[in-house]
């Protein structure tokens, strides 16, 4: 090998480390930088073919386009995956939660149970009536007629489209002048129980203010028209249970009827509707710690300390028909007042609470 070939050899070498060296700067880049890669690609493509006067052009793209080629197969899933997901949490995706399964990889999606707010639209299945829809959708029956402006209890028809609110009470339109206060009046409930409701919003997050035209949920709300004034009210008398007066033994049913609303996070407790106004009985033996009427819609109620962690209260009795006072003691089984519709009550029905030692607890889950 003569001098010159030796020359251009070594030369050809040093060009070849060189192409090398700027190639992995490359590669590192597109990792580094992987979502603005483009720009890299253009920057150090130039360099490259700039110093190299096109020597190894053919074989830099070759390369550089089969390894991007790789690169797009192996993350475009990844890349989908991130931006799906977070699609899914700008646009709603907050009503889902995604936890591992048992710990050990993989994912499972656990939809959320927290109450949507939205009015819904149901289609009268045959055989449907109001108390079942009502049932089914966890609101009263008079919710289902005030909104839908039913007439008569039995006025459906198959197919027919009722509007479900998500609560039971009443959905209102704001009309110009009117304030919190003033919607709180007329529908008979406190003004902390509209601003309380999580899908409420107001002009003013400060002073409640409102617009005119917006729709308010009414919890628990009762339309004027429907309103039953009590003209005969009794100063509620509270005191403490009586030491050693304990229930034993498993909750009884407080009276007889149809369950016409269940427990739910709006509606602590159970509603037991019976026209004949039957009797209300202690559903265990305990103290009565409160008895008469209640400013905040229970109307005529008592309240029965067990002694043992529980008590339980039984509202809108008819009026003169409770039995017992505070501080008296009573038995599972004894009769305490009549079911009646004193308060904020729109028929004859019993609503009956059991509170635990953490809260309001389901009655249906103690009742036997």
């Amino acid at each position: 090998m003569n001098i010159v070939s030796k020359r251009n050899l070594d030369r050809e070498i040093v060009l070849i480390k060189v192409f090398l060296n700027l190639q992995g700067k490359f590669l590192a880049i597109i990792f580094k930088r992987f979502l603005g890669w483009s720009d890299f690609l253009k920057t150090g493509t130039a360099k490259l073919m700039y110093r190299q006067r096109g020597r190894f052009s053919q074989t830099f793209i070759n390369i550089s386009m089969a390894l991007l080629s790789f690169l797009t197969i192996v993350f475009s899933g990844k890349l989908e995956e991130l931006i799906t997901n977070n699609h899914d949490t700008t646009e709603g995706g907050g009503n889902y939660l995604i936890m591992a399964a048992n710990g050990i990889g993989g994912a499972s999606t656990l939809i959320s149970d927290l109450p949507k707010g939205e009015v819904t639209e149901y289609r009268v299945q045959d055989g449907d009536t109001v108390s079942s829809i009502a049932q089914k959708f966890g609101v009263s029956m008079d919710t289902i007629m005030w909104e839908n402006n039913l007439k008569k209890i039995d006025s459906i028809k198959v197919k027919q489209i009722l509007r479900i609110l998500p609560i039971t009470g009443v959905r209102h339109t704001v009309k110009r002048g009117e304030t919190i206060y003033s919607i709180a009046k007329t529908f008979q409930v406190d003004a902390q129980s509209i601003i309380d409701y999580p899908f409420n919003t107001f002009a003013d997050d400060e002073t409640f203010a409102l617009s005119a035209g917006q729709e308010l949920m009414i919890p628990d709300g009762i339309k004027p028209s429907e309103t039953i004034i009590d003209t005969q009210k009794y100063i509620t008398r509270t005191v403490a249970p009586i030491p050693g007066v304990v229930g034993e033994g498993s909750f009884m049913w407080p009276t007889s009827g149809m369950i016409t609303q269940k427990y739910y996070w709006y509606h602590q407790a159970v509603d037991i509707a019976n026209p004949s106004n039957p009797s209300i009985l202690a559903a265990q033996s305990g103290t009565v710690v409160t008895a008469g009427w209640n400013q905040g819609g229970y109307g005529n109620f008592v309240i029965i300390d067990h002694g043992n962690g529980y008590k339980t209260l039984y509202a809108h009795m008819l009026n003169n028909s409770v039995l017992v006072q505070a501080g008296q003691k009573v038995k599972q089984g004894q009769k305490i007042g009549t079911m009646g519709s004193t308060g904020r009550s729109t028929g004859t029905h019993l609503h009956f609470e059991v509170k635990g030692p953490n809260g309001n607890l389901d009655p249906l889950s103690v009742l036997k």
